[in-house]
């Protein structure tokens, strides 16, 4: 006679609305992913566009630079995108965000659409990150 445990299904484990707020959280991750995936790409495949770009930024139009830039958002978006590390990638994000927010403050650009687009992606990071890692709940809680 043996004695089979059955152990439930990850997603009949969970309650609904805990189950819902991780589809949204990967939900939300996949978008920064993805944007970021490509903005990323973009940098190391070396477009006139973004040399353009890099240049009226202020930044030396230099393909060592950009190739750095898109390896690093490449690299911290990678780390991101792993559950198992994506708490450092959300970090090394943040700080990537941030410089992108200081290099627009720098050359005054449109607050809403320029400036502030770095938080907004920011902000969608971590949002999905809490909300499809317990972790990150319980580090940062939402108090009622």
């Amino acid at each position: 006679m043996t004695l089979a445990l059955q152990t439930p299904a990850p997603d009949a484990a969970l309650p609904r609305s805990r189950n819902t707020a991780f589809r949204a959280g990967w939900a939300m991750s996949g978008l920064v992913i993805a944007f970021l995936a490509m903005d990323g790409a973009m940098k190391l495949s070396q477009l006139p566009i973004v040399s353009e770009t890099s240049g009226q930024l202020g930044w030396p139009n230099d393909p060592a630079t950009i190739n750095l830039l898109g390896i690093l958002l490449l690299g911290s978006t990678l780390l991101y995108a792993v559950p198992r590390t994506a708490m450092l990638g959300a970090i090394l994000l943040t700080g990537y965000l941030g410089g992108a927010v200081a290099t627009h403050v720098r050359i005054a650009s449109p607050l809403f659409s320029h400036v502030l687009f770095g938080v907004y992606i920011g902000l969608l990071a971590w949002g999905g990150l809490w909300l499809r890692d317990p972790r990150v709940r319980a580090l940062l809680p939402l108090r009622r």
